[in-house]
């Protein structure tokens, strides 16, 4: 009765993210129960290891007891404090002090969001704010890649790249424009690195000529484009796109939401290639998603062009529950957890899973894996050397779902045929060996489905 009137309770009143509003309503909801490390139960009793760490947020796992009493700790002590007014909480402060120190190059100076969305929003103002205070209000048009992800609010889905959060929305507005992904398992000029890399430089530059360079404001990446398929730039290629950046004066904007906080090895990835953003975007694994919390980080020149481009006047931009105290003790607390272990099992854990995964390569099915430590992807083909995708009237996104799930795993499966992977941190050993082998488990019985048997004929 429990969970079947909380079935028609969803039903009747809360409206899902990114979901197709009928389909939900015929099928119902999955009701989550409980958590512990990298296991969740339903409300059923089912339990399964959790392949994608609820949306790639919950880096540290479920349960951390020292998570909960940071919070109820701070919420007893001062559970809000307004930024505005020049007020302020130390829970705050401290985590702002202690992610600068960490932030790549001169990242020192941190606004903080509610959440992924509205750090990309905040964003695109501090940009303009800053060409306006240089005289160059002109500078107003914004890049991105084609298959990236910057949120989905107004502004932010316009940056984003998919078709889903266009369609019927208005957007992308006039100033927002593309350049193709370097999706190297599909790239009209190869598979080689070098290719790739001069294939989007030159793509790059050829936006910016036709833009003018004297128009364009900032060119947005993820360091691995996450919704967009897990698709991981080669070597190289991040620095290359930074370097094109900074030779036309265009600000580089990194947006770390998914990859932030051990996702690929180190606590940003940025640092996988020494690479120093103007600004950059975290949410998810900053507070593990236990409360709400993103942040932006803007580097000396571009926090002191506004500062001083302001001067006595207020900066205008701000949020209610911007440096909320509760979700900054979180996020200390999380900051802890990450650096006294965390990071270094999520290595260890991470290379494990790549080698798992790349051992189903042989599988009929599989045309690519890739990805890089906790936050990878196996993308299906009906035909390896074409790379046939599957056919859509398999339905991948809903059929691999629900028979993962049913095998023990949570994934994200994705509308192409690509399956997403983003374990927590706290993975053990037999917990990524079980995740590879309830994939092999799904795959085998996907293989039996008699529309991919056809296809594959």
């Amino acid at each position: 009765m429990y969970s079947n009137s909380l079935i028609e309770l969803d039903r009747a009143h809360l409206v899902h993210p990114v979901t197709s509003y009928r389909s939900h309503e015929r099928a119902g909801v999955r009701v989550l129960r409980s958590a512990r490390g990298a296991t969740v139960t339903d409300a059923s009793g089912h339990t399964m290891i959790d392949g994608f760490a609820g949306l790639w947020c919950v880096n540290a796992g479920y349960g951390h007891d020292s998570i909960v009493e940071a919070a109820a700790r701070q919420m007893r002590e001062l559970p809000y404090a307004t930024g505005y007014f020049g007020l302020g909480s130390e829970p705050a402060i401290r985590l702002a002090a202690e992610l600068a120190e960490r932030a790549p190059g001169d990242l020192n100076h941190v606004y903080f969001t509610l959440g992924g969305s509205d750090a990309v929003d905040s964003t695109i103002r501090f940009i303009r704010y800053y060409h306006h205070a240089q005289g160059r209000p002109q500078k107003d048009q914004f890049i991105s890649v084609a298959q990236g992800y910057h949120g989905s609010s107004t502004v932010g889905a316009g940056l984003t790249a998919l078709p889903a959060f266009h369609a019927g929305f208005g957007v992308p507005f006039d100033w927002q424009h593309k350049i193709p992904s370097h999706y190297a398992y599909r790239n009209p000029a190869g598979t080689e690195p070098a290719a790739i890399i001069a294939a989007s430089v030159a793509a790059l530059r050829a936006k910016v000529e036709q833009l003018g360079a004297d128009r364009v404001a900032a060119f947005y990446v993820e360091p691995i484009q996450g919704s967009g398929g897990v698709l991981v730039p080669p070597p190289g290629w991040m620095k290359a796109m930074r370097d094109v950046c900074h030779e036309l004066d265009i600000l580089f904007v990194a947006d770390e939401v998914i990859t932030g906080f051990g996702r690929t090895g180190p606590l940003f990835a940025c640092s996988d290639e020494d690479i120093v953003p103007d600004l950059m975007t975290t949410a998810k694994g900053l507070t593990s998603g236990y409360v709400p919390m993103g942040a932006v980080f803007l580097s000396d020149r571009v926090y002191e062009t506004i500062a001083d481009g302001a001067g006595a006047s207020a900066v205008g931009h701000g949020y209610t529950y911007s440096a909320h105290p509760v979700s900054a003790a979180v996020g200390l607390e999380v900051l802890r957890l990450y650096e006294n272990g965390l990071l270094e099992n999520g290595r260890k854990a991470g290379e494990r899973l790549m080698a798992g995964l790349r051992g189903l390569g042989d599988h009929p099915l599989v045309g690519d894996v890739r990805g890089r430590g906790m936050l990878a992807a196996i993308e299906l083909v009906v035909d390896k050397e074409r790379k046939t995708p599957l056919p859509a009237a398999s339905d991948p996104a809903r059929r691999i779902f629900d028979r993962a799930w049913d095998n023990g795993l949570i994934i994200r499966a994705f509308g192409n045929g690509v399956l997403g992977y983003a374990p927590p941190l706290c993975c053990t050993e037999a917990e990524i060996d079980a995740i590879v082998e309830r994939t092999r488990m799904t795959l085998d019985e996907t293989l039996e489905d008699p529309d991919v048997r056809a296809a594959l004929a």
